[in-house]
């Protein structure tokens, strides 16, 4: 029977993460669990950077975006060894399980803990919406507003100039932003990892926009995927006559305070992941589908594709 649990949050922040953090501290500390804060992800463990805490270290961090215990990336936590010293630190607190909050990298980190005895469950905190085994990530809501009301604000300004904006969103591996921002933008041309028109496609259709004297066009695209943006916009300007700026929104969109979509996600993944690890169980990741919650081994959930991509990119091309 576990007495005493751990939550660390690690890799990029998100939106929510706070949400998710009392929910776990509350849920623990009801069923009398003994609950614990790692900071700064994989390298607290390390480091024995842990304190225990209460009901009062999560009060008024609901809305508040980033994460109070902070969060890094530890790329050596991959070795048995830095993993062994974790588990030390771990068990001279007493602390029998996990919850980690984050992306794939951490998962891996659950599941290494988890062989070496200490039961964990991951979260899905990332913006991307890059974790299959769930339809939505925390923080990915959140996200997309902001995108939708920046590429709003822009688009008031291209059209006053007759301009095509061409605007970088995040998720390099991962194009939910790209297309989930770009359908909610009614954006002219979407280009990311799973829907990447060639150039001939992308300039045709500007030249059409441009042709018909539309007042102006919006391009999204998902960051890296253009090499250079910049040199991108002025083949575009060349070949089509639109005056073409390029915007890249960059961290803003990591910020704010979390949606109430993401503050409910959260509060209920995190119930859920105690009421786990209360059943004995660990190695396994939380999430939602089709409104449901659900729970997979962090091994099946690493290799699962996404089911909702396909969808929506039929969407996008019925609407253009």
């Amino acid at each position: 029977m576990i007495k005493k649990v751990g939550v660390l949050t690690s890799g990029g922040d998100a939106p929510g993460m706070n949400a998710a953090i009392r929910a776990i501290v509350r849920a623990g500390i009801k069923n009398g669990l003994k609950m614990y804060a790692v900071f700064e992800g994989y390298k607290g463990l390390v480091d024995d950077d842990i304190i225990e805490v209460d009901r009062s270290f999560v009060s008024e961090i609901l809305m508040r975006g980033g994460t109070i215990i902070r969060t890094a990336r530890l790329p050596e936590f991959a070795t048995i060894e830095v993993q062994k010293k974790a588990v030390e630190n771990l068990k001279r607190h007493g602390i029998d399980a996990l919850v980690t909050i984050g992306g794939d990298g951490t998962y891996k980190g659950a599941m290494a803990l988890t062989k070496l005895g200490i039961n964990c469950i991951g979260l899905p905190g990332t913006i991307d919406n890059d974790i299959s085994s769930t339809d939505y990530t925390i923080g990915f809501d959140t996200c997309l507003n902001t995108i939708v009301q920046a590429v709003d604000k822009l688009r008031d300004t291209s059209s006053s100039h007759q301009r095509c904006s061409i605007i970088e969103v995040m998720g390099n591996r991962c194009g939910d932003l790209a297309l989930f921002g770009g359908t909610a933008c009614g954006a002219d041309l979407i280009l990311s990892p799973e829907y990447r028109p060639d150039d001939d496609e992308v300039i045709a259709k500007l030249r059409h926009i441009h042709m018909n004297r539309a007042r102006h066009a919006l391009v999204i695209v998902s960051e890296k995927l253009i090499p250079d943006l910049n040199q991108f916009a002025e083949m575009i300007a060349e070949k089509t006559g639109f005056d073409t700026r390029t915007t890249v929104l960059g961290h803003i969109q990591r910020g704010g305070s979390p949606s109430a979509f993401d503050r409910v996600l959260s509060a209920r993944l995190g119930v859920h992941a105690i009421n786990l690890l209360l059943d004995g169980k660990g190695g396994r990741c939380v999430g939602m589908k089709d409104g449901k919650l659900v729970d997979f081994d962090i091994n099946e959930a690493l290799v699962m594709k996404k089911d909702t991509t396909k969808e929506l990119i039929d969407v996008i091309a019925t609407l253009k």
